[in-house]
């Protein structure tokens, strides 16, 4: 790698893991489009550890508020961040068994231009359904024990690639009657243990690699994922009341169109 291709792939890495229009899918243009390499585990393993740095600084006080109300739930004192923090444990389970029966099969099946294109506008569609059709009626802090086990199934969706994970989990939020502003911090609430689980797997995987590493290439995919992703969520928080979801579908849709083009009319090396 060089440096080019360090700040390229961690600027996809920050931004579009946080916003809904699909990280696999912009990942795999650089080595579709401009033949680039596998940037290794090392590197994966470090914008992974990047982008969590980000979620946990912003949320920092939801995330400290968090912790101390679920280990308070268990001498039986009851609040609610202890029973949101209970959900994002109890949303986070499908993601993780599905992950864990289904990684390889994904991996083998579902990671081609035209697997990605079909998710990212279907997805895309369904989206923007969920945006104008939404009631939101509840706040984050009225979410139940069956709303956190729906999202957290349609968090296991997106396991393949396209759909989105942020993008699925707000979809599926908004469905369910959440606003905007809950449903999307629902969604980066359940980003960290999935994070911190992808991270960790890749680690594991990178420690039995005896390959060589460009630590400096690492780093500096670290904080460029880092800086970019604290920015996304930042401003897609800021913003999400005043645009909606209706620019990221577009998008979605012009990439999913794009990536067909790219399928059908581009000769590479699926």
């Amino acid at each position: 790698m060089d440096w080019i291709q360090t700040v390229v792939l961690a600027l996809i890495q920050g931004l579009t893991e946080f916003l809904p229009v699909s990280s696999s899918a912009h990942l795999i243009l650089p080595s579709q489009l401009l033949g680039w390499q596998d940037q290794g585990l090392a590197f994966d393993v470090g914008v992974h550890l990047g982008t969590l740095s980000a979620v946990m600084f912003y949320f920092r006080q939801d995330v400290s508020n968090m912790l101390l109300a679920f280990f308070a739930s268990f001498k039986g004192d009851k609040s609610v961040d202890g029973r949101i923090a209970w959900f994002v444990i109890f949303a986070t389970l499908p993601a993780l068994l599905f992950g864990f029966l289904l990684n390889d099969i994904v991996d083998h099946y579902g990671r081609s231009i035209l697997v990605i294109a079909a998710t990212t506008l279907i997805f895309g569609a369904l989206l923007w359904w969920a945006d104008v059709s939404r009631r939101e009626i509840m706040p984050l802090e009225e979410i139940r024990l069956r709303d956190a086990i729906l999202i957290g199934l349609a968090q296991a969706v997106a396991l393949i690639p396209g759909t989105s994970r942020s993008g699925i989990t707000i979809t599926a939020a908004l469905l369910l009657g959440f606003t905007r502003q809950a449903a999307a911090r629902f969604s980066f609430l359940l980003s960290i243990p999935v994070i911190m689980a992808a991270g960790s797997y890749k680690g594991l995987e990178l420690a039995q690699t005896a390959t060589g590493t460009q630590w400096e290439m690492v780093m500096g995919g670290v904080l460029v994922s880092a800086l970019s992703a604290l920015a996304c969520i930042h401003f897609f928080l800021k913003l999400l009341d005043r645009i909606g979801m209706l620019p990221f579908v577009i998008y979605r849709f012009c990439l999913g169109l794009f990536l067909l083009a790219v399928y059908f009319f581009v000769p590479v090396n699926a």
